[in-house]
């Protein structure tokens, strides 16, 4: 036994034996060596396993198993754990690496055999979820806690595959087509709308021009009649004048005849109809 000190550091535990018993957990620190044996003095036999408490990861490759339906699947499956009681996995099981490995193995046949294909195939999550509440159980009793457990992929049986890919192809083809479909609904919604909003538009632009023109016309003829009611007032005016002041009935024939006189081409009969009456005579 070497006299140098025992270091543990943070990414392991230390399990110390005395004499083959365990006798403790040693946490992250320095312990000073057991003293060598002597001739005269016996001493117990001290040991440290120890412990590596880091998260491991672990991939179960290549496990054909058979679903509810009876067909036979090939599955990867990727699984993070760490130790959590040092004592416990070294103790109970003889390696608590390849104890891990046969529980999930375990844990993704039962699941995989209670499941037909459609369903793995629809919900692979659901499928690791089951995995890892099985396997989480079983791996506490040996001091591990499995972090995740994850079909990380399944490969189908040949001609199943072939069949699988015209599926997807198909599937795929039908989404393209159901865009498709969509997005000319939706353009010939959207070209319909705002054609109607247009249309709606014009014909409320038409009953604003067509009422604009209507209230101008009515305006005009109320204004017409306004004008000629006046005229016909300012008419009956002067005759109420002329007939009360005949004088200025005289005076407006008088501002005529001189206007007339100063046309050249004006022609003014004076006494013309006295004059025919006379002839007549």
């Amino acid at each position: 036994m070497t006299t140098r000190d025992i270091i543990i550091t943070s990414t392991h535990r230390g399990l110390r034996y005395v004499d083959g018993v365990l006798d403790g957990v040693l946490e992250p620190g320095r312990y000073p060596a057991p003293k060598p044996q002597s001739r005269f003095v016996r001493r117990p036999m001290v040991d440290v396993v120890l412990v590596d408490v880091r998260e491991q990861e672990l991939t179960i490759k290549g496990q054909e198993i058979l679903t509810s339906d009876k067909v036979a699947l090939r599955v990867n499956i990727l699984t993070h754990f760490k130790v959590v009681d040092p004592a416990a996995a070294i103790e109970r099981v003889a390696d608590y690496s390849d104890r891990v490995y046969s529980d999930v193995q375990l844990a993704a046949r039962r699941s995989l055999a209670s499941m037909t294909l459609e369903a793995i195939l629809t919900n692979r999550n659901q499928l690791s979820e089951d995995i890892l509440r099985d396997v989480q159980g079983a791996a506490t009793g040996y001091g591990v806690k499995i972090l995740r457990a994850d079909v990380k992929d399944i490969v189908f049986p040949g001609n199943l595959q072939d069949v699988m890919n015209r599926v997807l192809a198909a599937e795929r083809l039908a989404q393209a087509q159901l865009v498709e479909a969509r997005t000319k609904a939706e353009k010939d919604t959207l070209e319909a709308r705002a054609k109607a909003d247009a249309d709606r538009i014009a014909a409320q632009t038409r009953a604003e021009a067509l009422e604009v023109v209507a209230q101008a016309q009515a305006n005009a003829e109320r204004i017409r009649a306004q004008a000629d009611v006046d005229a016909l007032e300012r008419r009956a005016a002067t005759a109420a004048a002329y007939a009360e002041h005949p004088a200025l009935l005289r005076l407006r024939e008088l501002e005529a005849m001189t206007n007339l006189a100063g046309n050249a081409q004006a022609r003014i009969y004076v006494g013309f109809d006295k004059h025919m009456n006379g002839t007549a005579e």
